[in-house]
């Protein structure tokens, strides 16, 4: 239930309103960031909120029960507080946004209406929706570990005790030749085609250095090398960018013993019958002497 401070509440119960909302978004990093659907520059609890941001808000609705309440701000990358590469390395990833009800003529006059956390964000050209969840979903967070066949640990962490340093499953190279998504690459020709597949690239030079792109696809091409990304980076990748790219796992038990050796630290429950083995069952296939499912 809110608390209006009385001077508001009087003014809202007037025949003639002078009220318009404004956004305080908070990222983890420190920044913080004030946005208003006014003509003008409003100060809210001290913080600036600035006009012409571009930005809109949706409908939002709350209700009793521990439902996750759910709206959007909608908005175009005009300010110079909001740039397409922070939104692209995830500088915005889990902010939180204060949204306030505020007299406009006397500022001072303001009132917290809800307080979320930007979930999805989505966008078309120069313009973004973000969607703003309300507490609630923490809720939905998993803590502790699933009990399910694959691994559930990232592959060279310490719970997978690859070491990311040996040569054998990571190297360094160049791009040579670029066409979007698809990289051609050298310095990898000692490592087998598909061996960087579900892996992961980090940039060491250029505008994207520092960041991560996720590979799709590796093959060996004589002395270079094909790789193709997930996503595009946030940044135009330029010939001669440097790179240092980590070997693809996909979790499965035989790939961990297999292709790592590493099957004494595999962090899942391949033993586990899933439901094809349910249906085998049903079907008349199958082995079923109790014997374990991964030989």
């Amino acid at each position: 239930m809110l608390t209006l401070d009385p001077a508001l509440e009087s003014h809202l119960q007037g025949d003639v309103t002078t009220h318009c909302f404004a956004w305080v978004l908070r990222r983890k990093d420190g920044e913080v960031f004030g946005f208003c659907d006014h003509d003008r520059t409003l100060s809210v609890h001290g913080i600036k909120c600035f006009p012409q941001s571009g930005m809109n808000g949706s409908e939002a609705g709350s209700q009793l029960g521990l439902a996750v309440d759910s709206s959007e701000i909608e908005g175009a990358l005009t300010s110079d507080a909001l740039t397409d590469a922070d939104i692209e390395c995830g500088l915005y990833d889990g902010a939180t946004v204060e949204t306030y009800l505020v007299n406009w003529a006397q500022p001072e006059q303001a009132v917290l209406l809800r307080s979320s956390v930007i979930g999805k964000i989505t966008r078309s050209g120069m313009n973004f929706t973000a969607e703003l969840k309300s507490s609630a979903a923490l809720l939905d967070r998993v803590f502790g570990r699933r009990a399910k066949r694959g691994c559930d640990a990232e592959f060279a962490d310490k719970r997978c005790g690859i070491n990311p340093a040996d040569p054998r499953y990571a190297g360094e190279g160049a791009v040579e030749l670029v066409s979007g998504q698809d990289l051609v690459v050298v310095n990898l020709s000692g490592f087998t085609s598909h061996w960087f597949e579900r892996g992961s690239l980090h940039w060491l030079s250029g505008q994207n250095q520092g960041s991560v792109n996720n590979i799709v696809s590796h093959l060996k091409q004589g002395d270079a090398a094909s790789l193709i990304l997930q996503e595009l980076p946030v940044y135009d990748v330029q010939i001669g960018d440097r790179f240092r790219v980590l070997a693809g796992c996909d979790k499965s038990f035989q790939q961990c013993r297999d292709r790592f050796a590493n099957h004494e630290n595999f962090r899942g429950f391949p033993h586990i019958p899933g439901n094809d083995a349910a249906y085998g069952f049903a079907g008349g296939e199958g082995n079923f002497d109790g014997g374990v499912l991964v030989p």
